[in-house]
């Protein structure tokens, strides 16, 4: 009752991610600084994690900060593979996960019965059920986190058998060993956090660097989110991971819109966000420095929807209270 980011339970799709939004965070003003402006808010837990909103990061109350509500369902695909539990003794290298096609097939089920629902008319609302609606007659996306290959390659083929034509792969650790099926399937892809190890003992060593120019040199729709350990707090660090694929490969064009215009496309707000053109919202930010490189990037306004924000946030009122501390006593 006390975690506002996830929910009890394994089939969720109904719970709605925006009303848990706290548009006061520290987090939220602690990101306008480097120049992320809008994001979307993805519930936690489950099979079935819920309804994910796409919302702006200037505002008094999620009802205000709300660009796009319940604009998709995601889901956790099954673990083909776990690792052993150290702490407890266990081997600690990968294993085949035994429940995986138990786990897959209760999926299936479940979309199934939820699409019988939907087709027929009933006096019994069954919310989950409804919240599904969406993802089969194409009003809402549906993004399911999976990140190797057979993961990746079963759900795209789950998501074609239910009929299901709006989808987004979202982690994809191992996306780019299967681009060409990624792309020849028309699925985009949200890359997990560019700055993080590699997982596997036979992977380079800059292996997540480079995930991003192996997707875009195939075609793929691709763009970069910061999930994972601490993912909220990292979230300010969105321009630095996309600088980070410029030095494997991008270039600065390519990577800019990793973070840009092709999330927009994904999302689906591309009609008003993610370009500079005539006719689109001004939403922008105006940088001294490189923009993608954390040594230069040096913010002096950012606009929502034309609005001219303050970058003032928790560090900056310490920095000058110390500052001046200081200052005095020299």
């Amino acid at each position: 009752a006390s975690s506002d980011l996830s929910e009890m339970g394994a089939f969720n799709p109904h719970i709605r991610s925006i009303i848990a939004y706290n548009a006061e965070s520290k987090i939220i003003e602690s990101m306008r600084p480097n120049g992320v402006l809008l994001g979307q808010v993805v519930p936690r837990g489950g099979r079935i994690t819920g309804t994910s909103s796409v919302v702006q990061y200037d505002a008094w109350n999620w009802e205000d900060a709300a660009i796009k509500m319940d604009n998709g369902v995601h889901i956790n695909w099954p673990n083909s593979f776990s690792r052993g539990r150290w702490w407890l003794g266990e081997d600690p290298g990968l294993k085949p996960n035994k429940d995986y096609v138990k786990q897959v097939k209760e999926l299936n089920d479940y979309f199934n019965e939820a699409k019988s629902y939907n087709k027929v008319s009933t006096t019994e609302s069954h919310l989950p059920y409804k919240a599904l609606a969406g993802v089969f007659d194409s009003s809402k996306h549906l993004y399911i986190n999976a990140d190797d290959e057979k993961g990746i390659t079963d759900a795209v083929n789950f998501a074609k058998a239910q009929g299901i034509s709006k989808l987004t792969i979202v982690g994809g650790y191992q996306a780019g060993n299967i681009e060409n099926f990624l792309k020849q399937n028309e699925v985009s892809v949200f890359l997990r956090r560019v700055h993080t190890r590699p997982e596997l003992e036979d992977d380079d060593y800059d292996y997540t660097f480079k995930q991003a120019k192996r997707l875009v040199d195939a075609g793929v729709l691709v763009a970069l989110e910061p999930s994972g350990q601490m993912e909220r707090m990292n979230s300010r660090n969105l321009p630095f991971y996309a600088g980070t694929t410029v030095a494997h490969g991008l270039t600065k064009a390519e990577a800019l819109q990793l973070i840009t215009q092709n999330p927009a496309k994904i999302i689906g707000i591309d009609d008003l966000y993610g370009t500079l053109e005539v006719g689109k919202s001004a939403t922008l930010f105006i940088s001294e420095g490189d923009a993608l490189d954390m040594r230069s990037n040096q913010l002096i306004d950012a606009y929502i929807d034309g609005r001219k924000l303050s970058l003032e946030t928790h560090q900056t009122e310490l920095w000058k209270r110390y500052s001046e501390k200081y200052n005095e006593q020299n």
